[in-house]
């Protein structure tokens, strides 16, 4: 297993925020490379969120 640490995670939460609000500038709102960023955030954020109620290292699964 391997764990990161909850603000690394923030961190790219932030990031592909950025990165998704420049992909939909450049292809749209309903282009493929929209919903698979947004789908990747998505999954990010609820990784976060789960790992927070439970106030434990968060499992890198992801990355």
């Amino acid at each position: 297993m391997i764990f990161i640490e909850r603000k690394e995670l923030e961190y790219k939460i932030n990031q592909l925020k950025k990165e998704l609000f420049q992909i939909v500038e450049t292809t749209g709102l309903d282009s493929h490379e929209t919903l698979w960023c947004s789908q990747k955030l998505d999954h990010l954020i609820m990784i976060y969120q789960k790992n927070s109620y439970e106030n434990r290292p968060v499992l890198n699964n992801y990355f």
